[in-house]
């Protein structure tokens, strides 16, 4: 099982493979943009999450992350 996943907008998707998680995504936020423009939220929604309108043209923030691989020890 693959899950995929969005942080700009926090939405996310899964299935058996990468391939079918990254389709089934790219679906799902589709709906949510749909959704959220026949709400009359959309506009609400990109500025939230950091996107900026600039000359009609939304630009996604600009995302900085940092990976680290970490150990847990878990009891049973």
């Amino acid at each position: 099982m693959s899950v995929s996943y969005t942080p700009e907008l926090d939405v996310s998707s899964c299935g058996k493979t990468f391939d079918e998680a990254k389709k089934n995504l790219h679906e799902a936020i589709e709906l949510f943009l749909d959704e959220a423009e026949r709400m009359g939220t959309l506009e609400e929604i990109l500025e939230e999450a950091g996107f900026i309108k600039e000359a009609n043209v939304w630009r996604k923030p600009q995302m900085i992350t940092n990976v680290e691989k970490m150990r847990f020890a878990l009891s049973t």
